[in-house]
């Protein structure tokens, strides 16, 4: 289980979604990204591989 807030890998998107990795990758770009304006970050994580997550708004916080 990975900890809330932590982001998720392409796999773990995969796993949880049962979508293919070009399904994953286009919903982050097309429709996180260009729809809905969402900030999305990725690094690189010792042991985990890219790691993915949404920026939160410091408005809403």
């Amino acid at each position: 289980m990975v900890p809330s807030g932590a982001g998720a890998t392409i796999s773990e998107l995969m796993d949880a979604t049962g979508w293919h990795a070009h399904s994953v990758r286009g919903a982050i770009s097309g429709n996180l990204k260009k729809k809905l304006k969402l900030e999305v970050t990725s690094e690189v994580i010792e042991g985990r591989g890219r790691v993915y997550r949404i920026v939160a708004d410091e408005a809403s916080e």
